[in-house]
């Protein structure tokens, strides 16, 4: 096996990258995104091939188990979505052994996990954050510390190995454990900022407010500030770090922080009472101008 396949797939045994299957899967997972997430399928084109198909891999497992436990069919039982999400969690603890799965989104996470160093330690904690949903209709600090680590924060240092895979090994390890603080805020601030705009459906909907404390019925103009205030401290640690970044991931980053900014911009520019009622949006034009103005910088710093 030459060396090219072993570098390619993480370690030896495996056939090429061009295999069908391993080809009809990141298709697959190029699919869900572009299907699911108009946002973040704009920001990942800005991110360089082959970084590019690595985040979507990750992303696609991600928008699966979230379909699991969000899915709007009511015929769908929470002991059903239960064992959907236990399979799947079992499905690509395997692959990380063995590099393959029947699942095709799977394959493909394996394939980006397994040649990045995406292990258990980082797989475990997000599932258990989408099984939270499944129960958990209220948060204590704690349990929201957790449910955000789980469910965006190791979505970011998942991201981060991606980015870092063409880093020479013997600065891989310290690059991460640099950037992984920013990785993580980057992920908290999207993730709280999805809570604060899906304010109204998650609680109208689906009975849940994921901000501890926060009485929806009540919400206002100050409990709004509090929770952005929390979302600008992260964007700020965020923006901290990405002129580190490797180029052929640093454009996309900052097209995702800068929307991210101009969410929470809008947001704090939004009566509660309003927020309350209906999702506040960032315009496709103005998503437009944010990455063509991020992809204007290139990869300079």
């Amino acid at each position: 096996m030459s060396a090219f396949l072993i570098s390619r797939v993480g370690r030896p045994g495996r056939h090429p990258a061009s295999m069908l299957y391993d080809d009809v899967s990141e298709s697959s997972a190029a699919v869900v995104i572009r299907r699911y997430s108009s946002s973040f399928g704009l920001a990942s084109r800005l991110l360089d091939r082959p970084v590019r198909t690595r985040v979507r891999n990750i992303y696609a497992l991600v928008r699966v188990a979230d379909e699991i436990v969000d899915n709007p069919d009511r015929t769908l039982g929470r002991d059903s979505r239960d064992r959907m999400l236990t399979g799947l969690q079992q499905d690509a603890l395997q692959a990380l052994q063995t590099g393959y799965s029947a699942n095709l989104v799977v394959h493909a996470f394996a394939r980006t996990a397994v040649a990045c160093g995406i292990g258990a330690d980082l797989v475990d904690p997000f599932f258990a954050s989408m099984r939270m949903d499944l129960d958990t209709r209220t948060h204590t600090p704690d349990s929201f510390a957790r449910y955000v680590y789980g469910s965006a924060e190791v979505v970011g240092l998942m991201c981060l190995h991606a980015f870092l895979l063409e880093r020479p090994a013997g600065e891989r390890a310290s690059a991460y454990d640099r950037l992984a603080p920013g990785a993580r805020r980057l992920g908290a601030a999207f993730q709280k900022l999805n809570f604060l705009r899906d304010l109204a459906e998650d609680h109208d909907d689906l009975s849940r407010c994921y901000f501890p404390g926060l009485e929806v019925e009540r919400f206002d103009d100050a409990a709004r500030d509090r929770i952005l205030d929390d979302i600008d401290s992260d964007l700020a640690a965020a923006a901290g770090v990405i002129r580190d970044l490797p180029a052929s991931s640093r454009r996309a980053v900052r097209a995702a922080h800068a929307t991210f900014d101009e969410l929470a911009r809008r947001l704090r520019a939004t009566p509660a009472t309003q927020i309350r009622r209906q999702r506040v949006r960032v315009p496709s034009p103005v998503k437009l101008r944010i990455a063509a103005r991020a992809a204007a910088y290139g990869g300079d710093r």
